[in-house]
């Protein structure tokens, strides 16, 4: 018995005052109508109206059957109704969880024009620190990563492409010279993201020339001691803006200060890493209009693609040098992982 539809039916027979009536109403075969209630009663194991061929009247459980009944009829309408508006209407709130950097840099400066479109949205955005997986208790999680995502129970949809570009500040580079090759990091006052990569193997891809094998070529240093190390990332961007080294940093974070000259990027022929940036949620089912619209706000503003629009707004892509016989091709992204023996021995400056 689909008890929902028996309660809905014992309502409209009192307010039709009669079985013939509430059948007309319903759209149904008055034998229908009178299964509806039997099997409700019977449910009940109680007589909710007293029948006979000339009327029909509530009994004493009836009545207060009925006031239950039409609360509980109401507050599923209400909630249907409730449930269809957050689905078709840009109206709520909206919960965002993002990278600290992300939101300080790019997403709070591009806020005010999603306000402007969707005055009736409210956004709480949730910065903890880095955001490894999706959050069931967020409608969007912003993702960043160098390696494809994992499969998960859940959907993203790339938003942006971000390099990590190696950069410091013209005053820094007056009095310390502007490295030409990786092999020089041995030589700059390096700062590095934290204690716990201080001392990893920095791989860096050319993106025209070609070792013997027809091989990008690829140069692996191992760096020093750095000048700073810090969990922080925007720690490390302001002591490059201070002058104080040479640092690697995501472009979304310095293209302003490219931009401002307050920063040269260096190496413009060297990649390091790239970044995905993804806007993900839990599931694409019954996917509410705000969070659609968010997501496509967010790929309409950052560009949706593999080029790094940060750096070719600053001027900087990554460029392809004066080449061998080679053709220029965009190099593999390469994470910043431990590359073969034979590579280190033919490409380290300190073999």
């Amino acid at each position: 018995m689909d008890l929902l539809r028996a309660m809905r039916t014992f309502v409209h027979v009192v307010d039709e005052q009669g079985f013939a009536s509430a059948a007309r109403a319903l759209n149904l075969a008055p034998a229908v109508v009178t299964k509806h209630i039997a099997e409700l009663e019977v449910h009940l194991g109680a007589r909710l109206l007293n029948r006979t061929t000339r009327r029909m009247s509530l009994t004493e459980v009836g009545e207060l059957y009925l006031e239950r009944a039409r609360q509980v009829l109401s507050d599923v309408e209400e909630a249907h109704a409730m449930a269809t508006r957050s689905v078709s209407e840009l109206s709520g709130h909206l919960r965002v969880l993002v990278p600290p950097a992300f939101a300080v840099h790019q997403l709070a400066q591009h806020l005010p024009a999603f306000r402007a479109r969707y005055p009736h949205l409210s956004i709480e955005l949730t910065v903890p620190g880095p955001v490894e997986t999706v959050d069931d208790a967020h409608d969007v999680s912003i993702l960043m990563s160098s390696e494809p995502l994992r499969d998960g129970d859940f959907v993203a949809r790339l938003i942006a492409t971000s390099e990590v570009i190696v950069c410091a500040a013209p005053s820094y580079l007056a009095r310390a010279g502007r490295p030409s090759h990786p092999a020089h990091a041995m030589d700059v006052d390096l700062l590095l993201p934290n204690v716990t990569t201080a001392r990893r193997l920095l791989t860096f891809t050319h993106l025209v020339a070609r070792d013997a094998q027809g091989e990008p070529e690829r140069v692996v240093v191992v760096p020093p001691r750095p000048a700073l190390t810090t969990t922080h990332l925007d720690t490390t961007y302001a002591a490059v803006l201070a002058g104080m080294g040479v640092a690697g940093l995501p472009s979304f974070v310095v293209a302003d200060a490219l931009m401002s000259r307050q920063l040269e990027r260096l190496l413009p022929e060297w990649r390091i890493m790239s970044t995905r940036i993804h806007a993900a949620v839990p599931t694409r089912k019954h996917l509410p209009a705000r969070t659609r619209a968010f997501i496509d706000f967010l790929v309409e503003t950052f560009g949706g693609g593999e080029q790094d629009r940060w750096l070719q707004a600053a001027g900087c892509p990554t460029q392809a040098a004066q080449a061998g016989p080679a053709p220029a091709q965009p190099a593999p992204d390469l994470p910043l992982e431990r590359p073969s023996a034979a590579l280190r021995r033919m490409r380290s400056p300190m073999g």
